[in-house]
């Protein structure tokens, strides 16, 4: 096997599973690298079963082992909002700079006890024989009370953790994947993916 398709346009996120998984002896290529252009409608209902449906929508026009996350932010005062529509949040083409500041309007004022959230990754392998594999991975923190920090996307500047005194974006990359969300999510993926390389190289 040469190579693994990642279900993802997103270049920051395909910066970041590249560092997270660069020990797997395969090249990691993107859907766009892969010359794959198609709209996988998401509907699902989990985090896990939209991962699955666009890493089984790719391995069956590909037929390659496919990789597909996803992740979110889940805000505990907004009910778990945005959760699996954060992507689409407040619209499709909606900046994070809106999303964030629309979440900081929401939460003004309320305290930091209440202000509690976390990322949610969820990964979906699907092997070439259908098999479905899928792992996630959490980080817990709390909305901060302004954007902070350059280094991550998405939410990031708004994600504040305690034990680092900072929020996501403030974190230097290798650092951030130590503890990430989709750092632990791939990693254990990763585990799945190096086992059935070995079984195959058998």
């Amino acid at each position: 096997m040469e190579k693994i398709i990642f279900a993802t346009g997103n270049q920051g996120k395909l910066k970041e599973i590249r560092m997270i998984l660069k020990d797997l002896p395969v090249e990691i290529v993107s859907m766009k690298e892969a010359g794959i252009d198609i709209n996988i409608d998401e509907n699902g209902s989990t985090f896990e079963e939209n991962a699955v449906i666009k890493a089984k929508a790719i391995m069956e026009k590909t037929g390659c082992l496919v990789l597909a996350d996803d992740s979110g932010l889940e805000v505990d005062y907004m009910d778990k909002a945005p959760g699996i529509y954060s992507a689409r949040f407040l619209g499709e083409d909606t900046s994070y700079d809106v999303k964030n500041n629309y979440i900081l309007d929401r939460l003004k004022g309320v305290p930091d006890e209440l202000r509690t959230a976390r990322f949610v990754c969820a990964v979906a392998a699907v092997f070439p024989d259908g098999k479905t594999v899928t792992r996630r991975g959490t980080i817990e923190g709390i909305i901060g009370h302004q954007t902070a920090g350059s280094n991550g996307f998405g939410y990031d500047p708004i994600f504040y953790v305690p034990e680092f005194n900072c929020t996501t974006a403030q974190l230097d990359p290798e650092q951030k994947n130590a503890v990430s969300h989709r750092g632990k999510a791939l990693r254990a993926i990763g585990e799945v993916i190096r086992e059935y390389l070995q079984a195959s190289a058998v």
